[in-house]
């Protein structure tokens, strides 16, 4: 089912393997189930923040090519042996022209993980029936206090010079909101229902007329997707990707090493499928991937008192397969 909104929450299925791969679909959801205290894997819209501690600021969550912020993509809540709760996030830059062939800086990846006994949520499981009335609303306060940016939902240090309500992450963040709404609204008790990031749709073409060895990885590619062709997340925990090509795929060096020193292992990748349901706002081309793949560490090192930046691979889709 296609989402309405940018927000949008990640179910998964199983599917058949000698290493178990768990598939990830968008579905339609209650806006309820998207906040932090129900662990959603969720796609687009803000972050819903896992531990309140460490939350990476703006200055860590910037584009490595334009320095510009970054955008929230998407986020899945992945627990392990270890880590009660776990979830790792996923940043990208809106400009197309940070997404050039082998450029990896336009996207970052943190893990954040906590005890099942921690100060910021129950013990036990949430409750399954939405909040009462009147805190259904986006929040942009963590309950420890901090305030989040309106347009992106990171850490927000800056609030508007007028009204002193609203926060943002840096300067670029501010004049977004105060030519889209806040310059009427400013002073006005009121909530967003701006949509933060919508990426250009772009779909894969047909193979070419005569096969070769790069056109056979594709239709091995396309093969297997094409049993669940809706699919846009592939979960396995220590396997290996699904490559779209045989280019750009990351030899063993290339898989940057934890700062803890431990090595990174493959987690799960993001498929091209997603570029299909989302859109980039006011940009007239679109940012593109063949195979996002992101790394963690596979020590899964502590991560309960900060957010820990993990690996991502990015594979373009070669352009001879276009």
């Amino acid at each position: 089912m296609r989402p309405t909104r940018s927000d949008s929450m990640l179910h998964t299925m199983m599917a058949a393997s000698v290493t178990v791969t768990e598939l990830g679909f968008l579905q339609e959801c209650q806006l309820w189930r998207l906040r932090s205290p129900h662990f959603p894997s969720k796609v687009g819209g803000r972050p819903a923040w896992l531990g309140e501690v460490g939350v990476p600021g703006p200055e860590n969550l910037q584009c490595g090519v334009c320095m510009k912020p970054l955008a929230f993509l998407l986020q899945v809540y992945a627990p392990c042996t270890g880590s009660f709760h776990r979830t790792i996030f996923l940043f990208t830059c809106r400009d197309p022209v940070c997404h050039r062939v082998a450029e990896n800086r336009c996207y970052k990846v943190f893990r954040n993980q906590l005890p099942r006994k921690n100060d910021t949520y129950s013990y036990g499981p949430p409750p399954d029936s939405p909040p009462p009335h009147g805190e259904q609303h986006i929040s942009f306060q963590l309950k420890c206090g901090l305030r989040l940016c309106r347009v992106c939902g990171c850490l927000g240090p800056k609030s508007c010079s007028r009204c002193h309500k609203v926060s943002y992450c840096d300067r670029l963040h501010q004049l977004m909101d105060w030519k889209s709404q806040h310059k009427e609204l400013c002073g006005q008790e009121f909530e967003s229902s701006m949509d933060d990031l919508k990426l250009n749709e772009d779909e894969l073409t047909a193979l070419a007329k005569h096969e070769n060895e790069e056109d056979k990885a594709f239709s091995r590619f396309k093969k297997q997707i094409s049993i669940e062709p809706d699919q846009v997340l592939r979960y396995c925990k220590g396997g290996e990707p699904l490559w779209i090509s045989l280019q750009y795929v990351p030899a063993e060096n290339d898989i940057l090493n934890c700062e803890c020193g431990a090595k990174r292992a493959f987690e799960f990748q993001v498929m091209p499928q997603l570029l299909n349901h989302l859109k980039v706002d006011s940009l007239q081309k679109s940012i593109d991937w063949g195979v996002l793949a992101v790394y963690t560490c596979s020590a899964n090192c502590k991560a309960e008192t900060r957010y820990v930046q993990e690996f991502l691979w990015k594979q373009d889709v070669p352009a001879d397969t276009m």
